[in-house]
């Protein structure tokens, strides 16, 4: 099967997609499919491959913790994320979509969030940084290692979460293959729907380390990044189990 990079963005892109993978990630994740499309490279293992080098990014963070060793990670990570980009539009521009294989692909993206936070949160314990009450502590602060579990069981617990709601006997709703891999073409909405759209198109942004991570890196405010990530995904469980609360804790 062959097709042109332009050719395989058309055919593949996604609504309500982020703008970073829009107008840069995707654009360049269609080289690769048009580059693998015509081979018998799977989008299951373009899968393996970014978790792979995830997980060699998350290492590097830990290993090299300086200013230069976390612009090599975040590299790495926004190669792994290319790939992450490339499954996806591999599956639909092959006709490969499936249920099992995205949800392999978002238990992937589940484990490298987890890696994530763990290495940030290690990343500043080695260093010593920014701490949650807005002080500096030093290298080696077991406050860094205490918030980097509270970090992972946050993040863990608010994918749980989001798998939970996900199901068709929560959600009432039956999430069929074309769902997960919806192309782009939905109107947008008007009035007060746009600004509440907004509001959650930039939370998402700012939950999509994927888009600014790097600028994190290059300011060296990664430590900074932590506690934002983290607080981010506190505030999105403790909306969604007020929900939960308000509709199985009722009489």
């Amino acid at each position: 099967m062959l097709g042109t990079p332009a050719h395989v963005y058309r055919e593949t892109r996604k609504k309500n997609d982020q703008l970073f993978n829009t107008y840069l990630m995707r654009p360049i994740a269609a080289v690769v499919v048009a580059a693998l499309a015509p081979t018998r490279v799977t989008p299951n293992q373009l899968t393996l491959l970014n978790l792979a080098l995830f997980v060699a990014a998350a290492a590097t963070f830990v290993a090299y913790p300086s200013w230069g060793g976390s612009l090599v990670a975040v590299a790495v990570l926004e190669v792994s994320y290319c790939f992450d980009c490339a499954d996806g539009m591999l599956a639909r521009f092959k006709k490969l979509a499936s249920k099992a294989g995205h949800l392999f692909d978002f238990f992937t993206d589940e484990s490298k969030a987890v890696m994530l936070v763990a290495a940030l949160a290690l990343r500043s314990w080695r260093t010593g940084g920014l701490g949650i009450d807005g002080h500096g502590w030093p290298p080696g602060d077991a406050r860094f290692l205490l918030a980097g579990i509270a970090g992972v069981v946050t993040v863990a617990s608010a994918l749980s979460l989001t798998n939970f709601v996900r199901r068709p006997e929560i959600s009432g709703r039956e999430t069929t293959v074309e769902a997960y891999y919806e192309a782009a073409g939905a109107k947008p909405p008007t009035g007060m729907a746009r600004a509440g759209t907004l509001v959650a198109l930039f939370l998402r942004w700012l939950n999509h380390y994927p888009s600014h991570l790097w600028l994190w890196a290059l300011a060296g405010r990664l430590d900074a990044y932590f506690w934002l990530y983290v607080a981010l995904n506190g505030a999105y469980l403790a909306r969604g189990w007020l929900g939960l609360a308000l509709r199985f804790g009722r009489s």
